[in-house]
């Protein structure tokens, strides 16, 4: 009698409710301030190097690029970066890739224009500017293709 009464208390509250469900707390990292300061310093560091690398002071533009790379890492690090993230990460790595080919690293540099192809290919929605990068990086390794055979 104590066995079946027991067992009828657990079928009884087998058939409650569900539990409620818990609600995530889980914030979009990037509307956190931190995420948008990471990418305006990122682009900072873009520009920079850029500025470097055009008036031929390459080694002070690959230690910049250097640099970037942990902060790009910590940029795409996130579940859904956004836009202005990966056209800055894009951009790092587009002048890493130019500098590269300058160097005749023709294979390294179609690895990271190939990132950024893969990158371009894959982004939803395409804009005018997502398919002029795709573009960019197709042409790069167009490019770095014409000299791997040397």
């Amino acid at each position: 009698m104590r066995l079946l009464s027991i067992a009828a208390v657990l079928l009884l509250a087998a058939c409650g409710p569900p539990p409620a469900p818990v609600a995530s707390t889980r914030a979009d990292a990037t509307q956190q301030l931190w995420y948008g300061e990471a990418v305006t310093q990122l682009a900072a560091l873009d520009r920079q190097a850029e500025n470097l690398y055009q008036s031929g002071r390459s080694d002070e533009a690959a230690a910049l690029v250097t640099k970037g790379e942990s902060l790009a890492t910590r940029i795409l690090d996130v579940p859904r970066p956004t836009l202005a993230a990966m056209e800055t990460v894009s951009d790092l790595d587009q002048l890493y890739g130019q500098m590269l080919l300058a160097n005749r690293n023709y294979g390294w540099a179609r690895l990271v224009f190939q990132k950024n192809r893969a990158r371009w290919k894959t982004w939803k929605p395409a804009t005018s500017e997502t398919e002029h990068r795709l573009r960019l990086a197709n042409s790069a390794i167009a490019e770095c293709d014409r000299h791997l055979g040397e």
